[in-house]
């Protein structure tokens, strides 16, 4: 079994990489004039901010300090970071693309996240997130390639 430490760290990554989907989120929100679209990434955005609070639970009570913000330097590493452009060109597919790049990302990190070693409790709570963040990114996916975006 990981340390408690190790565990900590990896939670704490996730907790920015939740973080960061939910800043992107927001501001894809306030960038698409749909309002499907901006309900759709407004309640993605409310989701990250659960999930970032459900996994400093967790590091709390394995005795840790949990990450509180995201990273704005991570996020524009971590995918995020064609929004600005989309949004400065009000092009909706496009913000919608990098909406679905920055999930992949996310996707990314809780793959890595899963490949480690935590405690049963902690992993089902990580293995829920890490479906709901792919069935989010399919049907991001899905607007993409529709006419609805």
């Amino acid at each position: 079994m990981a340390s408690n430490a190790e565990v900590i760290s990896t939670l704490n990554g996730l907790i920015e990489t939740c973080r960061d989907g939910q800043e992107g989120f927001r501001t894809a929100a306030e960038g698409v004039r749909g309002a499907e679209l901006r309900e759709l990434f407004g309640r993605y955005s409310q989701q990250r901010a659960a999930f970032a609070g459900e996994l400093q639970t967790e590091v709390r009570r394995l005795g840790g300090d949990p990450e509180n913000t995201g990273s704005l330097v991570a996020s524009l590493h971590r995918g995020w970071m064609g929004l600005r452009a989309a949004l400065e060109g009000g092009d909706e597919r496009a913000i919608v693309s990098e909406c679905e790049r920055g999930e992949g990302v996310a996707l990314e990190a809780y793959r890595d996240a899963l490949g480690t070693d935590m405690p049963a409790n902690v992993r089902a709570t990580v293995e829920r997130q890490f479906a709901e963040i792919k069935e989010a990114r399919n049907l991001i996916g899905n607007l993409g390639k529709g006419s609805g975006a």
